[in-house]
């Protein structure tokens, strides 16, 4: 009965993992009067639970470890899509005070882990959506890693493995060519869209900083989404934002695009409808009132805000720093004949010089 007891209150640990889609190599699996204790934050199988059980309640189990002595005792479960194989590992009490010290400078240091990544995650958009024990859970999913200015984070072409979050420094999205597309920093996340997607990270990642990021495995990526749909609408709606900065950035506005002007300048988005030779109407909605800016292949035919028309209007409109904007393609069929009311880079020049020279006087 000593042994048999003494047998039920076993550790496994997992060594081999296949396309489980929850556990992974190195976690632990015990089993303690009969009751499974799986990893924390995790969800439960049900199949491993049982498998577990079955393993631990057999007597034909126990004197099977008792005949093997030291050799491994290797088992599997293949009950769902995955695999995983797990290790009989024999526990062994802490017959000394320095091994139990041991034991509690370890739980000291896992919790002082947990603390450290639940302080930092707290602050951050992301996740004030979730409880503080829901945060704990995925503070203790997270592995922290440091990277030295000027390294390579994420390799365009390389399969995405996990999500980051970057929690001090700052990295830079490069391009084909080597130049820097954009910049990210503390709060931010990347690589969550060859997680979604399943396609090869699409742009490389460096460090422009000494810089901080926790990575969250593609695994427990699922597996937080899974528990937490919040976080779902969250990247949703992320991904869509962030698609739409990039087009910006690259030129390619289209119909039914919206976004606010510190993301783009009026100047900026004004040469991007005449660069694309666009033909439709921006929508610019501000704190006290609103603009329409109309454009023929790329030509300002036609702007109206508040009381002002067309070059006074436009004057007025760069002066503008905050608001939101909305493109939508195509002219009304009494305006698509309009004649330009000037020349676009000529308005513009003399625009912003109309501006300065007002910011000028009043200093």
């Amino acid at each position: 009965m000593q042994q048999q007891k003494k047998f039920r209150d076993a550790i496994f640990v997992v060594t081999e993992e296949r396309s489980c889609p929850i556990y992974n190599i190195g976690e632990e699996l015990k089993v303690e009067a009969l009751c499974a204790v799986l990893p924390e934050a995790k969800s439960v199988c049900m199949i491993l639970v049982e498998k577990l059980i079955e393993i631990t309640a057999k007597k034909e189990s126990f004197q099977q470890f008792s005949q093997l002595g030291p050799k491994r005792s290797i088992f599997s479960c293949g009950g769902c899509q995955g695999l995983i194989q797990f290790e009989y590992k024999k526990k062994k009490g802490f017959s000394t005070l320095q091994m139990k010290l041991l034991s509690e400078a370890e739980e000291l240091r896992r919790k002082k882990h947990l603390d450290k990544f639940y302080s930092k995650l707290r602050d951050f958009q992301l996740f004030e959506s979730l409880d503080d024990g829901a945060l704990y859970d995925l503070a203790e999913l997270l592995e922290l890693k440091q990277y030295d200015k000027d390294k390579v984070v994420l390799k365009k072409g390389d399969p995405g493995a996990h999500l980051f979050i970057l929690l001090s420094g700052k990295v830079g999205v490069i391009g084909d060519d080597g130049l820097r597309l954009a910049e990210m920093g503390k709060g931010e996340i990347f690589g969550e869209m060859s997680l979604l997607s399943g396609e090869p990270v699409s742009c490389s990642i460096h460090s422009l900083h000494e810089t901080e990021a926790a990575l969250l495995s593609i695994k427990n990526f699922k597996h937080v989404l899974k528990k937490y749909p919040v976080l779902q609408l969250f990247l949703l709606k992320m991904l869509v934002d962030r698609a739409q900065s990039m087009a910006l950035r690259s030129g390619n506005i289209t119909s039914g695009m919206a976004g606010e002007l510190d993301e783009i300048s009026i100047v900026e988005l004004l040469q991007l409808m005449n660069t694309s030779q666009k033909t439709g109407r921006i929508e610019l909605l501000f704190d006290d009132a609103k603009a329409t800016v109309l454009f023929n292949e790329g030509e300002l035919i036609q702007i109206r805000y508040r009381n002002l028309k067309d070059k006074e209007a436009l004057f007025a409109l760069l002066a503008k720093k905050d608001g939101h904007f909305s493109y939508t393609k195509g002219l009304p069929a009494e305006l698509e004949n309009q004649q330009p009311f000037g020349g676009f880079m000529g308005l513009i020049m003399e625009g912003v010089q109309y501006i300065d020279e007002q910011e000028y006087g009043d200093s």
